[in-house]
């Protein structure tokens, strides 16, 4: 009997060691989350900005932009909805047809310079054109920017492009999801796994194509399957 004590303070302790660490991780914006829901006059405007390429910047096709039916506004909509006290800005510094490597030459004036609350980065389906080494380089730069300016930070796998097969485990965007979910754990900040979610929804017999408003565009119903992803890994 003597050793059933320890071993259930251990069981215990492991248990809780455990319980911890999941909370570290769904805690990751509890004091943004504790600032949303200040009312006035404690409470403060609140930016959340997007930098990217063309799918943050509301393209759909034919070079049309629907800002309103994009991730980043369903984003703000979720989140004023959400927490009605607060005041909160959507802020898209991101650039259609722009990669990661342009996008970190521009980081400081373009988009710290935006005191952003929280930061959302979106490049990996336009960084096929410059390779993993280099994307790797980007994204590293821009993430140690940010931590370095006290800014929390949220990565995006890329959203389908229909010449690919999303279903092959060497298909170029998978490559660029397994780079940016390495960078999330070892960085320690949330990546949304846009990617892995489009996967998902194709293994379920999903045409993915009615999501999109053309190959690498998603058209609305294709944002609000991001928003899902986002809202299911921030506020679970």
């Amino acid at each position: 009997m003597k050793f059933i004590v320890p071993i259930v303070i251990l069981a215990f302790l492991l248990m809780h060691g455990n319980v911890n660490a999941q909370n570290q991780e769904v805690d990751y914006l509890k004091d943004l989350k504790e600032q949303l829901a200040l009312k006035w006059p404690k409470n403060r405007t609140i930016n959340f900005v997007f930098h990217g390429h063309s799918v943050p910047s509301g393209y759909f096709t034919g070079g049309k932009v629907s800002k309103l039916g994009s991730y980043p506004h369903l984003f703000l909509k979720f989140i004023t909805e959400k927490y009605p006290t607060a005041v909160v800005n959507s802020i898209i510094t991101s650039i259609g047809g722009e990669q990661s490597e342009q996008g970190a030459k521009r980081f400081t004036e373009g988009v710290l310079v935006m005191k952003p609350d929280l930061l959302f980065i979106d490049y990996a389906l336009n960084d096929r054109s410059i390779g993993l080494e280099r994307t790797e380089k980007s994204w590293r730069s821009m993430i140690e920017d940010a931590l370095a300016a006290n800014i929390k930070i949220v990565l995006l796998t890329p959203t389908p492009d229909l010449i690919e097969n999303i279903l092959d485990e060497n298909a170029p965007l998978a490559s660029y999801t397994n780079l940016i979910k390495k960078l999330g754990e070892e960085y320690k900040i949330p990546v949304i796994d846009v990617y892995s979610h489009f996967k998902e929804l194709k293994k379920s017999g999903i045409d993915i194509s009615t999501l999109m408003s053309q190959n690498n565009h998603p058209n609305e119903l294709g944002h609000q399957e991001l928003l899902k992803v986002m809202v299911a890994t921030l506020f679970r």
